[in-house]
């Protein structure tokens, strides 16, 4: 019984090769793979395909927005460029124009205040003059009455008379003046 059993057990080790597939196995699997071949390629490669090119074009198209923020970016940084420098222009200019004006300002004080300076300097000469002319006068006046006072002391007689007492009087002031012209030179 023994051998029968071994003999059975070799007869069917003989069959079942492990090496050997079975037809039917294969056949059932190659099937299997044939329906889950087409369903990949038919229904789930072109969703894959349709995402891939979804996020492939999002990435360009934001690639390409960034290009174009980066653009409008640089273009305001050199618009702002170009303000800050026509600002800076424009300060300079009215700092010119200011210190211009101040000194144009400053000009026209300084020549107001030379007129009003000679305008009161020849007032002064004016007034001055006026007042030597009055005080010549008096002098003029008191000299001569003291000069006929004393003329008429010495000569023993008055000379009351006004027409000869100035006649002596302008003779005594044109010998005064010639004497002080003589010593001056």
């Amino acid at each position: 019984m023994n051998q029968l059993i071994i003999s059975a057990a070799t007869e069917g080790a003989e069959a079942a090769n492990p090496l050997v597939p079975n037809l039917w196995e294969m056949g059932v699997v190659l099937a299997g793979f044939a329906v889950l071949f087409f369903i990949v390629v038919k229904f789930v490669v072109p969703m894959f395909e349709k995402t891939f090119a979804e996020r492939a074009e999002a990435i360009e198209g934001g690639i390409a927005k960034a290009e174009k923020a980066q653009a409008e970016a640089s273009a305001a940084l050199e618009e702002y460029k170009q303000q800050l420098t026509d600002a800076r222009a424009e300060a300079n200019r009215i700092r010119e124009e200011a210190r211009a004006e101040g000194a144009q300002i400053l000009a026209e004080l300084k020549e107001k205040a030379a007129a009003e300076s000679a305008r009161i300097t020849a007032q002064a000469h004016v007034q001055i003059e006026s007042e030597r002319q009055a005080a010549v006068v008096s002098l003029r006046s008191e000299v001569g009455t003291l000069a006929t006072t004393l003329a008429g002391r010495i000569v023993g007689e008055t000379l009351e008379d006004d027409a000869r007492a100035a006649r002596v009087v302008d003779r005594f002031l044109a010998d005064l003046e010639s004497q002080n012209a003589g010593v001056a030179k």
